[in-house]
């Protein structure tokens, strides 16, 4: 018996089209799923759909069979064994202490005292977070909350786990390991995984099925490898797929596809002549400031630690500076200080020569400073897509990219992504002249990232600045005119992208490690098609 039997299932919110449209697959015990799709494609929906307590309302028909029961119908003990996890950990903690957070399914289950124990110790034992045991929730970085947020579902040993973008607000470093231990269930304990990203160049090397959504509708489902051989010829999809596959489609999509680095880097080697033409030097960004750190120091509690640590960033007129760092390194506190969120107790800051604290009032947020939060949510004040546009003083004509089509809908009911893309023309609705933004395409695609890109280079060339902490490597490479380390509250490197993600190790791009040894400077596909194309 499948352990999940979706038949025919439709489904739509209240007063808008139908998001799932007659899709039908089938999950076995031991499965590792990966779910993916362009934004709004109706992910989020279908795994909501797959778990009883978060099921949204709306008119559905079609059947969702767990172990042969409809999930309407589970009692609680057994509704238990499909665990979710969200792409917001800091939506999905609710209480103070990891201890507690931990024990929370548990005690409202009425687990036995002993059996919470040692599932406690257990569990977080395996994972090798037991030194978090005593601390606060609120003192994790954004990994080690996620990687609690798995824990508290797992000791009450599921079936499957359901995971909704869990990387999406991950450093490179902290998502792989993430995934890795994702994996390391599946294999040693049989656990079932489904799981939807964005992200996929740790995923698809990992998954034994391919899910893919589009416009409500199940286009392909099958193993990894032929499912991905099927969709190579959808433009769309294949933007999204790890840097192997578009780098095999790039060169002809000859034999068998490559899903991880070790075997792109093999095809590389096979298919790709090492004749094409250098790149010219890059010239990094100079002349006027933007915006400048000097010896910053900031912490948040007096007797904490620096968060902002001797923090020193220049950043000039007309350019895109990406910042990318580990989770807890200071990314989102440079950007909150550059926005005069947050008061360094030592060190300076100037936003165009002035000094921070000469900017009265609101000042600062006339036509000069403007601010995207990572959770998007945090812009909206009214309960349509239309009304907020409408309160920003902008039409959707105005927008850089078309959301029309939401115009009616609540921004709490768009997608992650649809609500990444309307906090941002909501943001850019002030005319500011420098732009910082904290994960701007989280919870997007392929195609909506790029639709960003765009926007952001549009605005440069209208004058803008604009500083992007990101985890987004590939982004970045794509986006920058220099990106920058973070690391324990001080920026140790800025650089131009072709030195800085050519020289990295780990924070680089799938196609930079593919290629590196064999044909240097080309740090993303686009490189390689027009080395392709040149004759290389």
């Amino acid at each position: 018996m499948a352990l999940f039997e979706v038949k025919n299932l439709t489904f739509g919110y209240p007063l808008t089209d139908k998001i799932i449209k007659g899709v039908s697959f089938t999950v076995e015990q031991g499965d590792f799923v990966a779910v993916c799709g362009p934004t709004g494609s109706g992910k989020t929906t279908l795994l909501r759909l797959l778990k009883p307590e978060l099921a949204p309302l709306g008119e559905r028909s079609g059947e969702v069979l767990f172990n042969g029961t409809a999930i309407e119908e589970l009692p609680p003990e057994k509704s238990c064994e499909i665990g979710f996890v969200g792409q917001s950990p800091e939506h999905q903690i609710v209480t103070d202490k990891v201890w507690h957070e931990v024990a929370f399914g548990m005690e409202n289950l009425r687990f036995s005292q002993n059996l919470m124990k040692r599932r406690i110790a257990e569990i977080m034992s395996y994972f090798g977070i037991d030194a978090l045991f005593e601390k606060n929730t609120a003192d994790l970085s954004g990994g080690q909350k996620q990687m609690i947020s798995l824990a508290g579902v797992l000791v009450m040993n599921p079936k499957v786990i359901i995971l909704d973008e869990p990387t999406s607000q991950l450093d490179p470093v902290s998502a792989s390991e993430f995934l890795t231990t994702l994996k390391k269930l599946n294999d040693e304990l049989g656990l079932t995984i489904i799981i939807t990203e964005h992200r996929l160049e740790n995923v698809i090397p990992l998954c034994n099925k391919l899910c893919v959504i589009e416009n409500g509708s199940l286009t392909a489902f099958g193993e990894t490898g032929q499912t991905v051989k099927k969709i190579i010829g959808n433009s769309r999809v294949v933007e999204s797929m790890p840097g192997s596959v578009r780098i095999y489609k790039i060169l002809g999509a000859h034999g068998e596809c490559p899903l991880n680095i070790a075997q792109g880097k093999r095809y590389f080697k096979e298919h790709f002549r090492r004749n094409g033409v250098p790149f010219k030097n890059e010239e990094a960004p100079s002349g006027e400031k933007a915006a400048e750190l000097r010896n910053v120091y900031f912490k948040y509690e007096k007797t904490a630690p620096d968060v902002l640590h001797n923090a020193s960033l220049t950043v000039y007129k007309n350019e895109i500076l990406c910042v990318l760092g580990a989770n807890g390194s200071g990314k989102t506190t440079l950007l909150y200080t550059l926005a005069g969120l947050t008061v360094p107790y030592s060190g300076s800051v100037k936003i165009f020569d002035k000094n921070i604290k000469k900017y009265k009032g609101q000042s600062l947020y006339s036509n000069c400073v403007a601010l995207l939060p990572q959770d998007a949510q945090t812009v909206f004040l009214h309960n349509t897509l239309e009304e907020e546009f409408k309160s920003a003083g902008i039409s959707f004509e105005d927008a850089p990219y078309d959301l029309s089509y939401a115009a009616k809908t609540h921004p709490y009911d768009l997608s992650g992504g649809e609500q990444q893309l309307a906090a941002l023309a909501v943001v850019l609705a002030s005319k500011p002249k420098i732009l910082l933004l904290d994960e701007p395409t989280k919870g997007l695609d392929s195609l909506a990232k790029k639709k960003v890109r765009d926007a952001l280079k549009k605005l440069k060339q209208q004058g803008l600045t604009v500083v992007v902490v990101t985890h987004d490597v590939e982004f970045a490479a794509l986006c920058a005119d220099r990106a920058a380390m973070f690391f324990r509250g001080e920026c140790v490197c800025v650089d131009t992208p072709y030195r800085f993600f050519s020289e990295n190790i780990f924070y680089t791009t799938s196609t930079a490690r593919i290629t590196s040894g064999i044909c240097e400077n080309l740090i993303n596909p686009e490189d390689v098609s027009r080395y392709a194309e040149a004759g290389g």
